[in-house]
């Protein structure tokens, strides 16, 4: 009598040439319901608890089997070049859009959402929380990692499936800050998604924008802090 022969491992090759022979990472990588289960339960994550979100999509990687360069979290050439380029970079784009771009596009010199903050020391340590955990390496690897790999396997690499990315994943991002901070917060969420993801869809490294958001978000709170947004506000145009 014949024994049976056991089923073979499913092996998968994704469109970045990651080879697989774990069914169920292959299933997770791809868009079937454990893929698709997978993509839905980060984008809630994101929506409840954004530091969470960053465990859930490297839980995702580990267990798919995804490099980490292929959400972007290669080692960085350089690290204090990277470190100093991304805050010099963060401080200087808050900045200009707080002075600049923001007022041309009618926003209040003060945000209402985040002016709570102005000399309250004691709120210091949850902000900080928030902005280098949450925010700098939180959203960095959800909407930039994570969506441009989903995206990237659904598209490919050309140049508009690059582009349609991008402003999909910035409107996405624009969109996530509305409830909390209005129509300015989510238009200026929405250039930050444009330039951050511009710059991620060149580079594909992660890094140098985990360090920019953070750098980004702590100069807002700085000027918000010392209660000088108004005055930063209205550098250019008085």
């Amino acid at each position: 009598m014949a024994l049976a022969q056991p089923r073979p491992l499913a092996i998968a090759a994704d469109a970045k040439g990651v080879l697989s022979t774990d069914r169920f990472a292959a299933e997770l990588r791809g868009f079937g319901p454990a893929g698709l289960a997978a993509i839905l339960v980060i984008a809630l994550g994101n929506a409840l608890f954004v530091p969470l979100t960053a465990l859930l999509v490297l839980a995702w990687a580990w267990r798919s089997g995804t490099p980490w360069r292929a959400i972007g979290l290669s080692r960085p050439r350089s690290w204090p070049a990277t470190i100093l380029i991304g805050l010099a970079f963060g401080a200087a784009f808050k900045l200009v859009m707080k002075a600049l771009v923001m007022p041309l596009l009618g926003a209040p010199p003060i945000n209402p959402a985040y002016h709570y903050l102005a000399g309250n020391t004691a709120a210091l340590p949850g902000a900080l929380y928030l902005i280098l955990v949450g925010a700098g390496f939180g959203e960095e690897v959800f909407f930039r990692g994570f969506l441009f790999e989903r995206f990237g396997q659904l598209l490919g690499a050309s140049r508009p499936a690059k582009a349609a990315t991008v402003s999909v994943t910035a409107l996405w991002f624009g969109l996530d800050h509305l409830r909390v901070q209005g129509i300015a917060g989510m238009e200026q969420a929405l250039i930050v998604g444009l330039v951050f993801g511009g710059v991620y869809a060149a580079t594909g490294r992660l890094w140098l924008l985990i360090v920019a958001h953070a750098a980004f978000d702590l100069t807002a709170l700085a000027i918000i802090y010392w209660d000088v947004e108004a005055e930063a506000a209205a550098y250019v145009f008085g």
